[in-house]
């Protein structure tokens, strides 16, 4: 994977010659959780100025360009994230960004790297290419931890109905109790330790999918909505005591 990410930051450089870029890895691979079947390799750019538009068309579909180039390789594929100045992320200015995701890539207005993102960037994150700037961020407050747990918790009410969110609920927890961010398969193992999970069996099948994806099917992944919104009402207390404290 190392190597993936290597090839594609000499052509992300290549193609941001003269912005002096900084690039980095941050999310599962920052924190040594990385799976590959179920994870993402995030990635940010951030340039000296505004993206230029041949340089934005350029790096739009470089995923894919990457692919043709190295029919076979698993990882070009994974890479998320966004690409746009140091400044536009510090003051939210809006102006020409190239955006990576999982549904496509865009040319876009703008990036919002959430606080879970932003408190890996900057605690374990990788820099890969140019200056480290990282001390020109500021970590995320606790009220933005927060905020991001509801949004979390939002999306588990809508669409939970595999695995992989009893070990975002746990991490939203732990994240409400500590103020910090860890790894989704630490956040599982530490919901276990501590009892958390109504029903625990869930949360070790959970894990043992997380620790080997590549065996298992996405119907296997599946997982009863009423398991999920059970350890969900868990995360939605935790969220209704900390509004009681404000």
């Amino acid at each position: 994977m190392i190597e993936s990410a290597q090839a594609m930051t000499r052509e992300i450089a290549a193609i941001l010659r003269g912005q002096a870029p900084a690039i980095y890895l941050y999310g599962s691979v920052a924190l040594n959780d990385f799976q590959l079947g179920w994870s993402d390799i995030d990635i940010l750019v951030l340039t000296r100025r505004e993206i230029t538009r041949p340089q934005a068309e350029a790096l739009l579909h470089l995923r894919q360009a990457m692919l043709e180039r190295n029919p076979g390789n698993p990882y070009f594929g994974l890479f998320e994230g966004g690409m746009l100045s140091l400044d536009a992320l510090l003051y939210r200015k809006t102006e020409r960004t190239v955006y990576w995701g999982s549904s496509g890539q865009r040319i876009d207005e703008g990036y919002d790297l959430d606080s879970f993102g932003l408190a890996t960037l900057l605690d374990c994150g990788i820099p890969l290419h140019g200056e480290d700037l990282r001390a020109r961020l500021n970590a995320p407050a606790y009220e933005q931890l927060r905020g991001d747990c509801a949004r979390h918790l939002r999306a588990v009410r809508v669409y939970g109905d595999s695995v992989g969110w009893l070990l975002d609920i746990a991490r939203g927890i732990y994240t409400l109790r500590t103020g910090k961010v860890i790894a989704k398969t630490a956040a599982g193992e530490w919901a276990l330790t501590e009892n958390l999970c109504p029903d625990p069996e869930a949360m070790r099948t959970a894990l043992r999918i997380r620790k080997e994806p590549l065996r298992y099917s996405k119907d296997e992944r599946k997982l009863d909505s009423g398991i999920i919104q059970r350890f969900a009402d868990l995360l939605d207390d935790e969220l209704q005591k900390e509004n009681r404290k404000l």
